[in-house]
């Protein structure tokens, strides 16, 4: 890596934030709350989390999935989908056995991320024949994974140069463009924060950038949140962006995209199909209602988009 920024301890942390994700995905996949075929590949065996982390979990994963369904159905599979921060996600897999596999699929990450993902996938038959080629051809060059239609590429997210060249690298293009951003624009500090959604935007035309991250840090249980990452050695230098979510959707405007919307995750579990919730509460007792509703209340998703194809895009579509 050619870059002037340093690997810290604090990064080591903001990485171990993704073995924690994955691990409370895989324990709500296996009690049932969404359907995941991959994600045991990427999780060992994990002791069960508390009822409102599983349900916390399922209402992220839900209104991410509807919402690239919402972005397919408009453009189809002639399309792009970059994930920034990407951690050991497994949509690509989950939309190859769909029918809305995407021409270009981009996933960008810290070098040790992506070498630990890029090693999961050779070894394990199911992930590779996915991202193979007719000849069965993966290519790994200065430590990134480059198949046709998908490139897992190491990445700094903090230096914009490094994620233009990266993108080049993966043959990002004019097409139809889905940015999904995961708790990632909290770890880089306002500055970098706003570089890298400028150049989205001016960079993707005809775009729909998903962002999920945390809310309303500014009262008590927000304090609350933000000591339990200190102490595990994560700081937030994005903390300042994460208030209300009208907040968070006035800065994406500011960067440059057309429209912006944003919701706590207490609006976006409310607009659920009533079928869907009712289903995932039976899976498990609730004692604690309000305790889950406080974290709902701390985290957001916004939207974002570029090109009048995606102007309508909304929760309640």
């Amino acid at each position: 890596m050619n870059n002037i920024i340093s690997w810290t301890a604090e990064d080591e942390a903001i990485i171990a934030t993704n073995t924690d994700a994955t691990e409370c995905k895989r324990c709500a996949v296996e009690l049932g709350y969404w359907k995941d075929d991959y994600i045991v590949y990427f999780a060992k065996h994990v002791d069960r989390k508390a009822p409102e982390i599983n349900r916390g979990y399922y209402a992220r994963v839900k209104a991410m999935e509807m919402f690239i369904h919402q972005f397919l159905e408009r453009c189809g599979t002639k399309c792009q989908i970059i994930n920034l921060g990407c951690g050991f996600d497994t949509l690509y897999w989950k939309l190859k056995d769909s029918t809305q596999a995407v021409g270009n699929f981009i996933e960008l990450d810290f070098p040790s991320v992506v070498a630990k993902k890029s090693h999961i996938i050779k070894r394990n038959k199911q992930l590779l024949e996915k991202i193979s080629n007719e000849d069965g051809e993966v290519m790994i060059r200065s430590g990134d994974l480059h198949s046709d239609g998908y490139h897992l590429l190491s990445c700094d997210l903090r230096c914009l140069s490094e994620v233009v060249r990266k993108l080049e690298a993966g043959g990002a293009g004019a097409a139809p463009t889905l940015l999904l951003a995961e708790c990632v624009l909290v770890y880089l500090r306002p500055e970098a924060a706003r570089a890298l959604l400028e150049h989205l935007a001016g960079a993707f035309p005809r775009c729909v950038l998903l962002v999920y991250e945390q809310c309303n840090l500014g009262d008590k249980f927000g304090e609350v949140m933000m000591r339990n990452l200190s102490a595990r050695g994560c700081a937030l230098p994005g903390e300042p962006h994460c208030r209300e979510p009208g907040a968070q959707a006035a800065r994406l405007l500011a960067a440059g995209f057309e429209t912006a919307r944003a919701w706590d995750m207490d609006t976006v579990w409310r607009a659920l199909p009533e079928e869907d919730r009712a289903r995932v509460e039976a899976l498990e007792m609730l004692d604690e209602r309000e305790l889950l509703q406080q974290l709902n209340l701390h985290y957001a998703l916004s939207v974002a988009t570029r090109g009048d194809l995606f102007a309508d895009l909304d929760l309640n579509a």
